[in-house]
Formats: C-alpha cells, structure tokens, sequence
C-alpha cells in the first residue's frame, strides 16, 4: 500500500505562484508512475502532469510552460510548481500513485485563483 498527503493549497491573485507536494509513505518501490489531477467544480478530474519512475515528465496542453512536476527522492515528495496561475487553475489538486496492480489517491488540496 503506499498513502498520499498533498500540501501547499490555498488562495492566490490571478499571476500568481504556488508549490504544492505530496507526500508518499508506504510501499514506494511499487510505484511507476506519480501524477497531479485536478478536478474543478462539475467538472470531470483531468491529469495535469506526470512524472515516471525513469524521471520522464508530461503535462496537459492548458499548464505547460506554466506547471512543473518534479521529486526529491530522498524525501519520498513529488512537487507540482505552479506559476503564471489563472482563475481557471482553480480546482482540487489530487497526487496520485500507480502501480501495476492498484493506484493510490490522496485527498486533495484546494487551490483558488482570484483576486
């Protein structure tokens, strides 16, 4: 089993940075693949960045060149660095972890972007 904790949420002016990481524990060998979601009001969740087990990333069109996703191994944390924010980023920030077999979610963090 591997747990997640997100952190780094909140409220923040329309050009605007925030970090937010997530914390894993458990069976952490086990994962491929770590991945930020959000999921806006009534809206469906959607993959915001991704980041292997090789170190290889990915990002929805709407966040590159703006969202960055990394990992410090020695600290079992992945980031999601968020520049350049626009109302439109806000949403619930969820990590997620996949493994062959099951993926692991954490709770969320909320981000709002308004002035």
């Amino acid at each position: 089993q591997v747990q997640l904790v997100e952190s780094g949420g909140g409220l923040v002016q329309p050009g605007g940075s925030l970090r937010l990481s997530c914390a894993t524990t458990g069976n952490i060998f086990s994962i491929y693949v770590m991945g930020w979601y959000r999921q806006a009001p009534e809206k469906q969740r959607e993959l915001v960045a991704s980041i292997t087990s090789g170190g290889s990333t990915s990002y929805a069109d709407s966040v590159k060149g703006r969202f960055a996703i990394s990992r410090v191994l020695a600290k079992n944390t992945v980031y999601l660095q968020m520049n350049s924010l626009k109302p439109e980023d806000t949403a619930v920030y969820f990590c997620n972890a996949k493994m062959t077999t099951r993926e692991s979610w954490g709770k969320g963090t909320r981000v709002t972007v308004s002035s």
